[in-house]
């Protein structure tokens, strides 16, 4: 399988049609396309069919690297909502600079941009009911929720909650995704883990946190750290400024992307 490198121009965007009420999705696009942004797709072999899905997964999840703007794609196409992760990552790296190979970086990037899914679901809910984001992510949502022993009509009243305040929805889940990822980090055994895990079951968000796979964040960020596990003062700095704004998402926006 030989790659390719394409800009974000050389690809088709799907379900982009369901975010065009969002204008922080279409600022994220555009810093993309600004910084020359590049994925690493398969070069069409035989019959043009595109290439396993599970060995662009496995590519991603083992290699991937936001200096080297590694994303592989198995087609030229990629989702919307993937488009915004991509692009919090990359901003993530462009703002931490040094700071950026450490693990708290690592899991503060990847804390903001799956918090970032969250917000999106909470304002395609109502305004984009047929979007393929919200057919996907919120049944597996459900799925987790549920063995997470949350009922059905309290999920139900919790994605409510998420479209009635997007924002405040996104800084709450990128606290615990990032509190819960940086305690997992230190822990060395599985009974430190469990205690650990536990001091999250009673948050608002807590049902889901299994949703976002911390295990591979855990893991990729012990490999690609190396020794430099410690808090990061840099990182941590962010953290604290992002609970103490009285909206999150607008603070990193103006930091991060500008004024609009």
């Amino acid at each position: 399988m030989r790659l390719r490198n394409l800009t974000l121009d050389d690809l088709t965007i799907e379900d982009e049609r369901s975010f065009r009420h969002v204008s922080l999705y279409e600022e994220l696009k555009q810093a993309l396309r600004r910084d020359g942004y590049r994925f690493r797709v398969p070069v069409p072999e035989g019959a043009g069919r595109p290439a396993p899905w599970d060995r662009v997964l496995f590519l991603n999840l083992t290699f991937w690297d936001a200096a080297e703007q590694g994303d592989v794609l198995a087609e030229a196409s990629l989702p919307a909502d993937v488009v915004a992760h991509v692009a919090w990552h990359h901003l993530a790296g462009r703002a931490l600079g040094a700071s950026g190979a450490s693990a708290d970086a690592h899991l503060f990037a990847e804390a903001i941009a799956s918090a970032f899914d969250l917000y999106l679901l909470g304002r395609l809910l109502g305004h984009a009911p047929d979007a393929q984001f919200l057919e996907t992510q919120v049944p597996a949502m459900a799925e987790v929720a549920e063995a997470a022993g949350l009922e059905e009509e309290r999920f139900e009243a919790l994605l409510e909650s998420v479209s009635a305040d997007p924002d405040r929805a996104f800084e709450d889940l990128r606290e615990l995704l990032f509190d819960a990822a940086t305690t997992l980090l230190a822990c060395t055994t599985v009974d430190a883990a469990v205690r650990a895990l536990e001091r999250f079951d009673a948050h608002r968000f807590g049902p889901l946190l299994h949703h976002y796979e911390l295990s591979n964040w855990i893991l990729s960020a012990r490999a690609r750290s190396g020794s430099a596990l410690a808090p990061d003062p840099a990182v941590r700095a962010l953290d604290a400024a992002l609970r103490a704004a009285p909206v999150a998402l607008d603070h990193l926006e103006r930091a991060w992307l500008g004024p609009r």
